[in-house]
């Protein structure tokens, strides 16, 4: 018989997610709240229990489920060679309502259906299905319908379709808008849409458009002030030799004629100071402005051109498509 608990009430939710947790490591299926809608899932690494989920949906193998996981670092362990637009994505709507389709790694040990060597990977933003997966980890997870039924947005609406086929069904209120995730195949060199659904395409696109390159700054005009501020010794602002020899020669014009008469054949003071009152030509020429090189960074180059993604679906090659 299936159990149901209420995990609007803290009490209820405090064994709800501890009983799921049971159900899915006893090969069990249970019912849980998203973003988007109520999901029917189970332990990814659980074989049987995903042909359980696939049965209880009325599928085949050939439409495999994706699967849940807690954190973006989880994708790091499943999937390989992922591209630089993938992480952008990752970065921008996880957690959130959109599905990546990546290669998977060849050593899982995991039998999903028909994936031709792919998984698509989400995060969920909802709290109560983030503990979830934080205690089981990687959790094979498909909208909680039958085939051909609507999603289901409330507990009810899964009870009524997949019956006692689950083990466990945590009721967290109405599910998200009713919109599924969007899909986007991340195997190639540019990403494609496979289905749109909570994310639009112009979000899409937005996401994906690369960062414009700045360009470097002007480079500063240091050198000039370095050399404004030492500058080459000028003449006109040292002390003029002939000031300073007339200087020294001051007390000897102060003389008193009465006591010291001028001799009239020697000459003066003045007579010194006449040849050196001239500045030398080579500190003329050093006074000179000190000539400074401008530079200039040339812009960084741009980064390459981005495709945008496809608006127009393609077969997925065996990519899960479902909700």
């Amino acid at each position: 018989m299936s159990e149901r608990y209420d995990c609007t009430d803290p009490e209820g939710r405090a064994e709800g997610i501890p009983a799921a947790a049971s159900a899915v490591r006893r090969g069990e299926i249970v019912v849980l709240p998203t973003d988007t809608v109520y999901g029917i899932g189970c332990d990814a690494f659980d074989a049987t229990a995903v042909a359980s989920v696939l049965a209880a949906k009325g599928r085949g193998r050939d439409m495999p489920p994706p699967v849940l996981i807690p954190t973006a670092r989880t994708a790091q362990g499943l999937a390989t060679q992922v591209p630089d637009y993938a992480q952008r994505l990752m970065e921008k709507f996880w957690p959130g309502p959109l599905t990546l389709v990546l290669k998977a790694q060849t050593s899982l040990h995991w039998d999903l259906g028909e994936t031709n060597g792919t998984v698509a990977l989400r995060v969920p933003a909802h709290e109560l299905t983030l503990e979830l997966l934080g205690d089981i980890g990687p959790m094979a997870v498909t909208s909680a319908n039958t085939t051909g039924d609507p999603a289901a947005r409330t507990v009810d609406e899964a009870v009524g379709m997949l019956g006692e086929s689950v083990g466990v069904y945590l009721d967290g209120g109405p599910a998200g808008e009713g919109l599924a995730s969007t899909i986007v195949d991340c195997t190639g060199e540019t990403p494609v849409t496979l289905r749109l659904g909570a994310v639009s395409q112009a979000e899409l696109d937005a996401a994906l458009v690369p960062e414009p390159v700045l360009e470097a700054p002007e480079p500063d005009a240091e050198p000039a002030a370095e050399a404004d501020a030492t500058p080459a010794e000028d003449p006109a602002t040292e002390p003029d030799p002939a000031e300073d020899t007339a200087t020294e020669a001051e007390p000897a014009t102060e003389a008193d004629p009465a006591t010291e008469p001028e001799p009239a054949t020697e000459p003066g003071p003045e007579a010194d100071v006449e040849p050196r009152a001239e500045a030398p030509a080579e500190d003329s020429a050093a006074a000179g402005d000190v000539p400074v090189e401008g530079t200039s960074d040339e812009a960084a180059e741009t980064l390459g051109e981005w495709h945008d993604v496809s608006t127009t679906e393609r077969p997925s090659d065996g990519a899960s498509t479902t909700q």
